[in-house]
């Protein structure tokens, strides 16, 4: 198969993996409107073409809470990454240090913090959610810090999980899943033998090394339920505020009020998401919330934002919208889930290159000047 972009990664993706596996990173709430216009928004999003202006010498890099980034690009964390290939998320985060970039590991990781820091030079970043368990929050930032986590990435938007449809089909939940899932591997050999046989345990890594006691897939959707809190308000966020020494970054953010709210508690940083669409249907898109939210509060905290980023040129445009770096997602699990640790290599180079050409024939030589000017002004 001939691989050159995303959508032909997510393609592979969905002819090696099983279905419940590839419907879970795949799907997003309720009808999907809002996972659905996340890409659209961003691809309406016109740019200035300018010519004629020495494009010889471009600059891609940036520096973001202190490290240097190759790329405007950091990856997302993503629960079960390491379903999608075997330790999925080693081998993302050592792609993701090849090329200079951060790698964010998920509370719901399949590989601990213990695995994967070790295997990659740059710190890497690791995301946490406000769960009733307040023992495994200490317990896991503790961990992260004597890992030498750099960032700690907040995740505000998930007080309850969302209504995934598609879920409840697939088998990832709803009757009779564990024989579904079973069922789906069989029919699934590459994917069996890579991931089902030889990528064991598959386990809640970070969990299950708090708790002394596997935490599996089957306990997956039972403990996130038990355990998020509904109750969170920014008053749960002040004691982790005192405890973590590093950058601390809120992710879910959609209101310019809240991103306001941020800046008041003392956040090095935002990320603008809607979890991928998989949270709260009919919000806004990222990219339709990114420019109110940097009228609000640019220069105050550094924006970053997520949720229907494709390509390299989908990067320059949030850069243009108002964000200082971009996170992303799905892309990358589909390039892991079709190639493992060089399909993410590969995605990332491929978006380098997009994100080159886009600077080159908008005349930006670095991420400084992917501003508001770029922007085709409406009317």
């Amino acid at each position: 198969m001939i691989i050159s972009s995303t959508t032909d990664y997510r393609a592979a993706a969905q002819k090696r993996l099983p279905p419940f596996l590839f419907h879970y990173i795949d799907g997003g709430a309720y009808a999907e409107k809002t996972l659905g216009r996340n890409v659209s928004d961003l691809a309406d999003v016109a740019l200035r073409q300018r010519v004629l202006k020495d494009m010889s010498k471009l600059d891609t890099s940036i520096e973001l809470f202190g490290e240097k980034l190759a790329l405007p690009v950091a990856l997302s964390p993503v629960g079960l990454t390491g379903m999608y290939a075997r330790r999925g998320e080693v081998q993302a985060a050592m792609a993701a240090d090849k090329k200079g970039i951060p790698f964010t590991l998920s509370t719901v990781s399949v590989c601990p913090i213990e695995e994967v820091a070790p295997k990659i030079k740059r710190p890497m970043w690791f995301q946490l959610y406000v769960l009733k368990d307040r023992g495994f929050m200490k317990n896991a930032l503790e961990r992260a810090q004597a890992a030498g986590v750099s960032t700690l990435v907040f995740t505000v938007d998930m007080p309850v999980p969302g209504a995934r449809y598609r879920d409840a089909h697939s088998g990832m939940s709803g009757p009779n899943a564990a024989m579904r899932r079973y069922l789906q591997a069989v029919t699934h050999p590459h994917w069996a033998l890579d991931v089902g046989l030889m990528g064991r345990p598959h386990t809640l890594g970070n969990i299950s090394t708090y708790l002394g006691k596997n935490v599996s897939l089957e306990d997956y959707m039972g403990y996130l339920g038990a355990n998020f809190d509904p109750s969170i308000s920014w008053s749960d966020l002040e004691w982790i505020r005192d405890f973590w020494k590093g950058p601390m970054v809120i992710k879910g953010i959609l209101d310019p009020e809240d991103a306001k709210d941020a800046v008041r508690f003392g956040a090095d940083g935002i990320i603008v998401s809607n979890h991928g669409g998989r949270q709260l249907d009919g919000v806004l898109s990222s990219a339709r919330a990114l420019p109110a939210i940097a009228d609000a509060v640019k220069g105050q905290i550094k924006i970053l934002a997520d949720s229907g980023i494709r390509n390299g040129l989908d990067i320059v445009r949030m850069l243009a919208l108002g964000a200082d770096c971009t996170m992303i997602g799905r892309a990358f699990i589909y390039a892991l889930a079709a190639d493992g640790g060089a399909g993410v290599s590969n995605l990332l180079d491929l978006l380098e290159k997009e994100m080159r050409v886009a600077m080159t024939l908008t005349s930006v030589k670095n991420v400084s000047e992917i501003t508001g000017n770029l922007l085709v002004k409406e009317g």
